[in-house]
């Protein structure tokens, strides 16, 4: 019987010393074909996977990403694929901003997961642009990696959890590079988080609540999103709007 590779081998490469060849693949692989297709930046959409169409924030969601891939279509005139709209590509505001995004003839993203109940991906996201993950904190890393900024509608504990590590990295300066953090739904947020009881309490500091921007208004949004992407991530002036 002739011998099998050990990258061959099936039996190998599902074993736990194998472990960090499967978390190796799961940065080589998306990283090779994110390149591939030229996608260099990315506006990263959070919320929960259980609203659906018809609902408030979906249509908010979808619109917001339909407006922002037309906005980033028109930037370079070499066809350079900047802020590409990404999701985790599952159901609810994932479908809803891979949808808007697809509606204005635009590539996006999705880093879908393994999960025990799972839910297929969206039938949205660019063909060859979605990912699937094994790994919880790889997908974190990807989504957090190429995000340019962060919209978060209302969602359970994955937004929470996605939401309150990005505001970490930036609060403790371990993501120095600019984050726009939008959270969308000011009824949503102010109910689930007070932020202003954690100021008042003296476990936040005033200036922390500077590094997120809350809103109901979709043009509110968009304005304020290009704005602070034409000042941070391509060193023009927002007057340029």
């Amino acid at each position: 019987m002739k011998p099998v590779k050990a990258y061959r081998n099936p039996e190998f490469l599902n074993s736990p010393e194998a472990r960090p060849l499967r978390m190796q693949a799961e940065y080589l692989e998306p990283e090779a074909r994110l390149k591939r297709h030229g996608v260099e930046d990315t506006l990263v959409f959070f919320g929960s996977a259980r609203l659906r169409e018809g609902n408030v924030y979906y249509e908010a969601a979808r619109q917001i990403a339909f407006r922002l891939t037309q906005w980033s279509k028109g930037l370079d005139p070499e066809g350079r694929r900047r802020f590409v709209v990404c999701t985790g590509g599952g159901p609810g505001i994932m479908e809803a901003a891979n949808r808007g995004a697809s509606e204005a003839k635009g590539i996006n993203v999705g880093f879908t997961i393994a999960l025990p109940h799972e839910e297929s991906a969206n039938p949205y996201i660019t063909r060859d642009l979605q990912f699937h993950f094994h790994y919880f904190f790889m997908r974190k890393f990807w989504l957090a990696y190429l995000a340019k900024a962060m919209l978060i509608f209302p969602g359970g504990f994955g937004t929470l959890d996605e939401m309150f590590e990005v505001l970490t990295l930036k609060q403790t300066g371990r993501m120095s590079k600019p984050m726009p953090i939008l959270l969308f739904g000011s009824d949503y947020w102010n109910q689930v988080i007070n932020f202003d009881a954690l100021v008042s309490h003296g476990t936040i500091d005033a200036d922390d609540l500077k590094l997120i921007h809350r809103t109901d208004s979709v043009d509110e949004a968009c304005a304020w999103l290009i704005r602070r992407l034409l000042d941070d991530a391509l060193g023009k002036p927002g007057a340029m709007l």
